[in-house]
């Protein structure tokens, strides 16, 4: 099967799609190797906060991206979410504000949030393009990450897994004569 799937790539000339896909999995690799469970939170929060700053900032057009030299206005707010994310990031882990989260890492559950929180960036980063350039990915691409569909399970999605992470109460034998 994935000598299979190999042969069918084209390595030279790779299209988008791949090099979306090895993004995907080398950050899932490094982001999950190397970031703890309180970081990945402060990574989440500051992900939901950026989408919700860069999406409505009144000020990223295109007179603005030119006057800066970007480009299309989507350069533009592609560099905002980054720096919010980078900003807010920051904030959160300064003032400690998700502290409390802090526990005993559990290895799936981190990967888990990998998967879910580069996913929700690559499709925040792709909601920014404008809808020719999604023309160049592939269908599944498209559908996974740019779709109505797809935008919205990617960003509900760690939040559900969020239920995954929640402190189990220690039992005490008081504790289990209440019940």
């Amino acid at each position: 099967m994935s000598s299979g799937l190999a042969a069918a790539v084209n390595w030279s000339l790779p299209s988008w799609d791949l090099f979306i896909i090895i993004f995907f999995v080398l950050a899932i690799l490094i982001y999950g190797m190397s970031l703890g469970r309180e970081r990945v939170l402060a990574v989440l929060v500051s992900v939901y906060i950026s989408l919700a700053i860069t999406t409505n900032l009144p000020f990223i057009n295109e007179k603005m991206s030119m006057k800066f030299g970007l480009g299309p206005v989507f350069v533009l707010q592609i560099l905002s979410f980054f720096g919010c994310i980078a900003g807010i990031f920051f904030l959160l882990s300064r003032v400690g504000a998700l502290s409390g989260f802090v526990g005993k890492p559990s290895i799936p559950v981190i990967a888990l949030f990998s998967v879910l929180q580069v996913g929700l960036i690559i499709s925040c980063v792709l909601s920014f393009l404008p809808p020719t350039a999604l023309a160049y990915l592939s269908s599944m691409v498209r559908f996974a990450f740019a779709s109505d569909i797809g935008r919205f399970l990617w960003i509900l999605a760690p939040m559900g897994a969020l239920y995954l992470i929640r402190e189990k109460e220690p039992t005490t034998p008081e504790a289990d004569k209440k019940k």
